[in-house]
């Protein structure tokens, strides 16, 4: 009897699984159980959630990875035009270095002293020109301090002017933009000297003998050619150009150049204590 029952049981729970998973499939179908559907449904995907998470966290990093890789010829273009960038800014800073270790071995060959070299003397302006025709200002230094006629002026920025007068306790300093004042200019780029002149503004000085042939930059630095007899030491910053043009058959170049020193807020300024050699 045992033997007759068993397959007898089987089968009947082999028709039940069958007749459930009909009435599930139907019931989704038509919509009626759907409230019972979507339940099981949501539930399952629950279940699921921290499995998928993980499974997430596992291979995100790969996905990645072989994105770095198909990436990867961008990424080392990408790379060698930033390093060659690198190597030429450093081969500039070297080039700088190395000329700037020239001029001063010229300097030294030529027994000139750079405008470091050169006892200074700082003075505070207590006066400015009353004239806007006279563009002087008074300083608080005199003889006493070492401060002599013909000596340069200058503030961090660069050349302000040169000592016109000095008493005691005082001196009188002559700007840059003087229509009385000139002084010898070198272009920081192309070389090439010329003479800067005052032209009685606050603002602008104007060049003489710059060769019409040469390449004149907005923004181009003028310093001091120090010149042998000149009256200031080399490479004190005078100027930025301004504007350059040239006229039809002339034979240099119209230059405006605009004062490195703000010289309307002047308050403190120092005396190089140079005499021509």
């Amino acid at each position: 009897m045992a033997a007759y029952r068993r397959p007898a049981r089987s089968r009947f729970t082999l028709l039940l699984l069958v007749l459930t998973s009909v009435t599930l499939l139907t019931l989704d179908y038509r919509g009626a159980g759907a409230g019972a559907i979507s339940t099981l449904k949501d539930g399952v995907r629950d279940a699921f959630a921290p499995v998928q998470r993980a499974s997430d966290s596992v291979f995100e990093p790969v996905g990645n990875f072989v994105g770095g890789i198909l990436h990867y010829g961008d990424l080392e273009a990408e790379n060698d035009r930033l390093r060659q960038e690198i190597a030429g800014i450093r081969g500039g800073l070297y080039r700088a270095e190395d000329a700037d270790r020239e001029r001063r071995a010229l300097l030294d060959q030529l027994d000139l002293p750079t405008p470091e070299d050169i006892p200074r003397v700082d003075a505070r302006v207590v006066s400015t020109s009353p004239s806007n025709f006279a563009f002087t200002v008074e300083i608080d230094k005199g003889t006493t301090s070492g401060v002599a006629v013909g000596m340069p002026v200058v503030t961090g920025a660069g050349l302000i002017g040169r000592i016109t007068e000095a008493s005691r306790s005082r001196a009188v300093v002559q700007l840059v933009t003087d229509k009385k004042f000139s002084v010898g200019i070198r272009m920081a780029t192309s070389g090439d000297v010329g003479v800067a002149n005052g032209t009685g503004s606050q603002s602008e000085l104007a060049t003489d003998l710059i060769d019409p042939a040469t390449i004149v930059e907005k923004g181009e630095v003028l310093v001091t050619s120090g010149l042998q007899q000149s009256q200031f030491p080399p490479n004190i910053p005078v100027g930025q150009v301004k504007s350059a043009s040239l006229r039809p058959n002339a034979l240099q170049q119209d230059v405006v150049v605009e004062p490195v020193a703000d010289l309307r807020r002047l308050t403190f300024l120092t005396v190089l204590q140079w005499s021509p050699r």
